[in-house]
């Protein structure tokens, strides 16, 4: 099962309030008496926050009583497949007058952010252009020219560098200028005298200042076709992975990012959605982290109840069973009827086999984890705890199995729908939430303590981790 939290809440921006509001004016030839729309980035979602009618002249008029929070908005053909972009910051009353067959000459009245902006697109558009040119010619000629060809595009780069540099020392506070110091890329220093005795220095360094000139309380960034990306590379890149290194980064964000809502509610979105579905073991510290710390206790206007429902639901399934912590006991009839208890088991490793008799895949795994037990797993002190949980068959079918395939080594125990009801009715964890069993089978590997080595296994998974901690002993 597979949950999608961001379907759960409203997209749609909060607007900042404010007397004026905003009028943005608009003639966009050559469509007439037709819709055009409003929308912004926000993140990899770009939400339409307003429409307007244009009439027989092309023009329309986006208004509200509210002002739109800064950023980068898009402004929609009536075929909502097509758009382009304008930002939006302090000035919020300005005209815009366009022809979708030339685009990039739209005129903008009464908007200096617009002026810039459009002013910033061509500079970079110009230059990228020339780059790409020459670098198609080094490849086709002599190395001396090659070395020339470096050069002109060393000059054009410092000629970009100084134009961003310049526009940021200008207006410092400006959307372009904030957006261009969200995406300066930190410059690592060249023959630091701290790098000879430090191998990792310019990893060090570029991670220490890739959020220099950031900050997580301005909400601008988040009506950027860039941050999120530019978080996803910080977090994928440059943190180490473990469960405590991401939790603190993502309080560092958040904690500068609680004075402003709507930022607030961008990053929450963001992660809960990121760790709801853990690509990674460790990643389950870190869903129910967010959640004890951000949601257990707080309520959002934006986060509907049907949301906050599936982000408990899944940090209670995860909190009894997170990497490193003991593993919830199981207490059920083995094939004789004699109640057995998980913790009854004594042995260095114990695999938890949570299956159904009646699945095929389980079918085709529970005979194989047999074979691997018996060619090497035997010998490393490894048993077995097969849970199996009753849903399409009956106890005959599950008892057949076990015969037939010889599986007389392994503690069986069964769970059947009356048991699991009983558990659920009287207000007790059943052991499909207890371990997270969200399909069939589902293997979980404990140490001597009944430690969580590791959950949710395949076969292959199994034997390299046995493989690795039999090497490092």
């Amino acid at each position: 099962m597979r949950y999608i939290i961001t379907i759960l809440f409203s997209l749609v921006s909060f607007l900042c309030f404010a007397q004026n509001g905003y009028e943005i004016m608009v003639t966009l030839k050559p469509f007439k008496n037709q819709y055009i729309y409003l929308g912004h980035y926000y993140g990899k979602q770009l939400p339409i926050i307003d429409s307007a009618l244009l009439n027989d002249k092309s023009e329309a008029i986006f208004k509200g009583s509210k002002k739109l929070g800064g950023g980068i908005y898009l402004v929609g053909y009536p075929d909502r497949a097509h758009h382009f972009e304008i930002a939006i910051d302090k000035n919020q009353k300005f005209s815009i007058l366009a022809d979708t067959a030339k685009i990039e000459s739209a005129v903008f009245q009464n908007s200096p952010e617009n002026v810039e902006f459009k002013s910033y697109q061509q500079f970079m558009m110009k230059n990228g252009l020339a780059i790409d040119s020459l670098t198609k010619k080094r490849g086709n000629g002599p190395a001396a020219d090659s070395i020339k060809i470096n050069s002109q595009i060393e000059a054009i780069n410092n000629r970009v560098k100084k134009y961003r540099n310049d526009i940021i020392s200008k207006n410092g506070d400006g959307l372009l200028a904030v957006l261009l110091k969200a995406m300066k890329e930190p410059e690592v220093p060249v023959n630091d005298p701290a790098a000879k005795n430090d191998s990792m220095f310019a990893y060090k360094y570029y991670k220490k200042h890739y959020w220099d000139g950031v900050n997580f309380y301005d909400d601008r960034l988040a009506r950027t076709p860039f941050f999120e990306s530019r978080i996803d590379k910080y977090m994928e890149q440059l943190v180490y992975p473990s469960a405590d290194s991401v939790i603190k980064e993502i309080d560092y964000m958040l904690g500068y990012a609680s004075s402003n809502d709507e930022m607030q509610k961008f990053l929450l979105l963001k992660f809960v959605n990121r760790y709801l579905n853990q690509k990674y073991m460790w990643e389950d510290k870190v869903f129910v982290h967010l959640f004890e710390k951000y949601f257990s206790q707080q309520t959002y206007p934006w986060l509907t109840e049907a949301g906050k429902k599936t982000i408990t639901n899944r940090a209670y399934s995860l909190m009894a069973n997170i990497m490193g912590t003991e593993a919830s006991d199981v207490e059920l009839p083995d094939t004789a009827g004699k109640t057995t208890k998980l913790y009854s088991l004594q042995s260095p490793y114990t695999l938890v086999v949570i299956w159904d008799p009646m699945c095929g895949h389980c079918k085709e795994i529970v005979p194989r984890l047999d074979s691997a037990f018996n060619a090497k797993w035997k010998n490393m002190g490894l048993k077995f705890f097969a849970l199996a949980r009753e849903t399409d068959g009956k106890k005959s079918d599950w008892l057949s199995f076990i015969h037939d395939h010889h599986l007389n080594q392994w503690t069986h125990v069964y769970y059947s729908k009356q048991a699991d009801e009983a558990r659920t009715t009287a207000g007790i964890p059943s052991y499909s939430q207890l371990y997270d069993v969200q399909s069939f089978p589902t293997l979980y590997l404990l140490d001597k303590d009944k430690r969580i080595i590791a959950k949710k296994l395949t076969l292959e998974q199994i034997d390299e981790i046995l493989a690795y901690r039999q090497n490092t002993k």
